[in-house]
């Protein structure tokens, strides 16, 4: 494995498991034990899963705009690539579709109206699982790399 090779994978798998550090805890533990307190009532519940979520949505850009160049200009595994460009995919309909969607609702439950069911939440919720489970395979991807000996990979 070139040297160049070496440095991307080492930066993907960096990128990928700090971002799935950062996801784990915001979607998967800050967000649902929020709603287990018995003193927080839902509209406030609500309230701060809207902002936290929107600002955590803005900062993901951020490990996302480093990501890609580091699997794609050093032409990483095809599966990599493709995981990468899957996980921008899954950021763009979040930040741009879902966000926005789940955000009106939240006005309306907060403003005390009711709503009909909708898929959006699990939509998003499904999403974050997707995204989490290609950020861990681009982190131990890129890891399992970098331990392999230097005559398996040889012919990348």
């Amino acid at each position: 494995m070139t040297r160049n090779k070496r440095f991307a994978n080492a930066a993907a798998a960096s990128v990928a498991l700090v971002w799935l550090g950062m996801l784990v805890g915001v979607s998967f533990l800050a967000t649902p034990v929020k709603f287990q307190a018995p003193s927080l009532d839902l509209p406030v519940a609500l309230d701060v899963g809207r902002v936290t979520f929107a600002l955590f949505s803005r900062i993901e850009w951020i490990p996302a705009v480093l990501l890609l160049p580091v699997v794609v200009l050093p032409r990483l595994n095809g599966w990599m690539i493709a995981a990468a460009i899957g996980i921008i995919a899954l950021l763009v309909a979040e930040f741009f579709w879902l966000l926005p969607v789940l955000d009106a609702r939240v006005a309306v439950i907060i403003a005390g109206e009711p709503l009909p069911s909708s898929p959006h939440h699990l939509l998003y919720a499904s999403a974050e699982v997707v995204k989490a489970l290609l950020l861990l395979a681009i982190g131990l991807g890129g890891l399992l790399r970098l331990a392999s000996p230097p005559a398996a990979s040889a012919s990348e």
